[in-house]
Formats: C-alpha cells, sequence, structure tokens
C-alpha cells in the first residue's frame, strides 16, 4: 500500500474520532445515537460534497464508464484501486439522504415528535430517497450493469438497487401513515369544534 494512502487513512480515523468526541462534549446531555448522527450527517454531507466535486461534466456525471478514477477522484482513500465512476455516482446516491434521515431522528430527541417540522424532515427525506434511489439508481444501475464492469461491481450495483427499492417500499408506507395520522387528526379536531358549537 502506498505511503499516502497509510497517511489518509490514520488522518481520517484520527479526524472522525475526534469530531465524534467533540460531539459528545458539545452535547453532554444528549444520548450517543444523538451525537453520532451529527457525525454521521458530516460525514454523508462531506461524501456528496467530494463525490460533486470529482465530476468533470455535468453533461454526463458517469462518462466514460467503467473508466478509472479521475485525478479530481483521487482524494477518497480507496483511489488506489479501480475507483470507477458509478462507483463514485453510487456514493453520491446514496449519501444524498443520509443528513435527512439522520434530521429525522435527532429532532424526535429534542421534543419535535409528531410535529410539522418532524413532518417536513420526514417529507423531505422521502424526496430525496425516492429521487436519488429511484430515479437516478436504477440509471446507475443500467450503465453500470451495460459497461465493461468487473462482475463484482455489478452485483454491488444491483444489490444497491435492490435493496434501495425495499427501503422505498417502506418509506412510502410511513409517508402514508403519517399523512393518514394528520388526516384523521384534522378530522377529529372539526368534530370537536362542531360539536362544541352545536352545544354554546
Amino acid at each position: 500500500m502506498e505511503e499516502y494512502v497509510v497517511y489518509l487513512i490514520v488522518v481520517s480515523v484520527i479526524s472522525w474520532t475526534t469530531l465524534c468526541l467533540v460531539t459528545r462534549k458539545v452535547f453532554p446531555k444528549r444520548s450517543y445515537d444523538f451525537c453520532t448522527r451529527i457525525v454521521s450527517s458530516v460525514h454523508a454531507s462531506l461524501a456528496v460534497v467530494l463525490a460533486s466535486r470529482s465530476v468533470q461534466d455535468w453533461s454526463c456525471p458517469l462518462c466514460p464508464l467503467a473508466s478509472r478514477s479521475s485525478p479530481k477522484q483521487h482524494c477518497w482513500p480507496c483511489s488506489w484501486t479501480c475507483l470507477s465512476k458509478e462507483m463514485v455516482g453510487a456514493l453520491w446516491i446514496t449519501e444524498i439522504s443520509s443528513p435527512f434521515l439522520h434530521l429525522r431522528e435527532m429532532l424526535k430527541e429534542v421534543g419535535y415528535r409528531d410535529t410539522h417540522l418532524n413532518l417536513a424532515a420526514d417529507i423531505a427525506f422521502a424526496l430525496i430517497f425516492s429521487m436519488a434511489r429511484m430515479i437516478g439508481g436504477p440509471y446507475l444501475t443500467y450503465v453500470t450493469l451495460s459497461a465493461p464492469n468487473p462482475l463484482l461491481i455489478k452485483a454491488m450495483a444491483l444489490g444497491l438497487q435492490l435493496v434501495s427499492a425495499f427501503w422505498f417500499y417502506k418509506i412510502v408506507r410511513m409517508v402514508r401513515y403519517k399523512l393518514g395520522r394528520i388526516r384523521s387528526s384534522s378530522t377529529s379536531s372539526i368534530t370537536i369544534a362542531k360539536a362544541h358549537q352545536s352545544t354554546s
């Protein structure tokens, strides 16, 4: 393994560990889960930014297919392997919704469970996940399977899309449940208000 790769891995481990410890110090009354979600959100945001910056041509972000990593992508710790543009695309697709996933849970912990703010975070997560995984994902899977990639990369692309479809199904059910609860609570509020008016 090249020396700069070892250095990059060591620096990364120290940096993320430090961020985790600092987060625990800043939020001592919050749960460990809350703090790790902050770190995970920072990590996901950084991954999306770096993946976006590595795109050389936004008119065809995955071109050329099955190519080795570009010089811009050599900032990634795994750049000593054949990091294809499809893998960078997969990183972008999988991480773009992660901060919103974590935001949903963090809002619950700070007392915003079952509020409009939490619902907005749920819907934002559902929309971003759906667009990334169910629009961008199938396209990425198609180009990965049709390009001369190694079998392992093709299997990973197909597996990622199958997992994404499963979670998409679960997210749709969650959104329908939450919207149904809002409708039922609105209906009951109107009924109570009408009953109150009729008695007064």
